[in-house]
C-alpha cells in the first residue's frame, strides 16, 4: 500500500537505472559526430556557432529558472541538446549573434513559457530555427561550399546552393553524386550535411533503447516514396534517395520527430506522425516556396500530438 501512482508528463521512464539527465546527456553525446563532421566539413565558423548556441540556450534557461523561482535543472542536459540542434540547422557562416538570438528565442518562447521540459508541445530548436528563417532568411539561406582538401578550418569558404535548392531551381540532379551527398560534401546546416555522422549517433540511441524505429522510418519511408511517385522528373521517376539523403530528412527524423515531449505515446501514433511528416516534408519540397520542408513539418505535426494520441490509445481494459 506504500506505492503511489505518480501521473507526469513525457518523458517517461521505465527503468529504475535510468533519468531524464542520463538520457539527454546520451542523447547530447549521440549528436557529436554529426557537430564534429560539420566543423571537418565547413571550418572553425561552424564551431563557435554550435559552441554559442549551446551556451547562449544554456544561459538563458538558467536566467529565466531564476526569475521565475523555479528549480534550477540546467544540468539535465535538455538546454544542450536544444543549443545543439539549434546549432545544427543554421548555415556554418552566419553572423555570431543569429545563433545566441535562436537560442534565446528556443528557450524562452519553444520552451519556458510553457513551464519548461515536458510542458512545451513544439520542438524548442525548430521553434527558435524557424523565428530565424522568418527574421532573417539572408542568413538562414547563404549557405557555404565544403572545405578544399588540404586547407586549414580557418579558409574562407565560397558560397554554394542546397542540393535541394539545385533541384529546386534548376531540376537537375546529375550534378551531385549519392557517395558525396552521405559524406557531407555539399552544402547545407551544419549537422545535417553528414549523413555518415549522424547514422553513428542513430545506431548508439537505438542500442540503448533510447528512440524506436517507428517514427523515423514512417518518416523517410513515406518522404521517398511520396517523392518516388510525384518527383521532379513526372510520374514514378522521382529521385527518390536523392531527398533522403539531401537537407535535414536524417537529422530531423531520427533527432528532433523523435523527441519525447511532442510526440505521440503510441506505437500506433508514432506511425500515423512520422507518415504525417513525411507527407508534409514531401509536399512542401515537391511544391512549396521553400525548397525544404522539415522544420515546418514536425513543428505542423507536434501540434497534432495530442490529437494523434486521443485516437491511438490503447483500449482500457474492461471498457468497450
Amino acid at each position: 500500500m506504500n506505492d503511489k501512482l505518480i501521473v507526469s508528463t513525457s518523458p517517461h521512464l521505465h527503468k529504475k537505472e535510468e533519468s531524464v539527465a542520463k538520457i539527454m546527456w546520451l542523447v547530447a553525446l549521440s549528436l557529436l559526430p554529426a557537430g564534429a563532421a560539420g566543423v571537418f566539413i565547413f571550418g572553425l565558423s561552424a564551431l563557435w556557432v554550435i559552441i554559442l548556441g549551446v551556451v547562449s540556450a544554456v544561459i538563458t534557461e538558467l536566467i529565466l529558472q531564476v526569475l521565475t523561482k523555479n528549480k534550477i535543472t540546467i544540468l539535465d542536459g535538455s538546454a544542450v541538446i536544444t543549443g545543439l540542434l539549434l546549432a545544427y540547422n543554421l548555415p556554418p557562416k552566419v553572423p555570431f549573434w543569429l545563433p545566441i538570438i535562436g537560442s534565446v528565442f528556443a528557450i524562452a518562447i519553444g520552451k519556458q513559457v510553457f513551464g519548461g521540459l515536458g510542458q512545451n508541445i513544439f520542438n524548442p530548436a525548430l521553434v527558435g530555427r524557424v523565428f530565424l528563417m522568418a527574421s532573417w532568411p539572408k542568413y538562414m539561406t547563404a549557405f557555404t561550399q565544403p572545405l578544399p582538401a588540404g586547407v586549414g578550418l580557418s579558409y574562407d569558404a565560397v558560397t554554394q546552393a542546397t542540393p535541394l535548392a539545385i533541384l529546386k531551381e534548376t531540376k537537375i540532379l546529375e550534378q551531385l553524386s549519392y557517395w558525396g551527398l552521405f559524406l557531407g560534401k555539399r552544402g547545407g546546416c551544419i549537422g545535417e550535411v553528414c549523413i555518415l555522422a549522424l547514422l553513428l549517433g542513430v545506431i548508439f540511441l537505438l542500442a540503448k533503447g533510447y528512440i524506436s524505429w517507428h517514427i523515423p522510418v514512417s518518416y523517410i519511408a513515406t518522404v521517398g516514396i511520396f517523392t518516388y511517385i510525384f518527383g521532379p522528373k513526372g510520374l514514378f521517376s522521382g529521385d527518390w534517395l536523392f531527398h533522403i539523403l539531401s537537407g535535414g530528412l536524417i537529422l530531423g527524423a531520427f533527432f528532433m520527430a523523435t523527441d519525447y515531449v511532442t510526440s505521440p505515446l503510441t506505437r500506433k501514433g508514432h506511425l500515423v506522425f512520422g507518415v504525417g511528416c513525411g507527407l508534409l516534408t514531401a509536399v512542401i519540397r515537391l511544391w512549396g516556396g521553400y525548397p525544404e520542408g522539415v522544420s515546418y513539418a514536425i513543428l505542423m505535426m507536434n501540434a497534432a500530438a495530442p490529437l494523434i494520441d486521443r485516437y491511438t490509445r490503447n483500449r482500457v481494459y474492461g471498457t468497450s
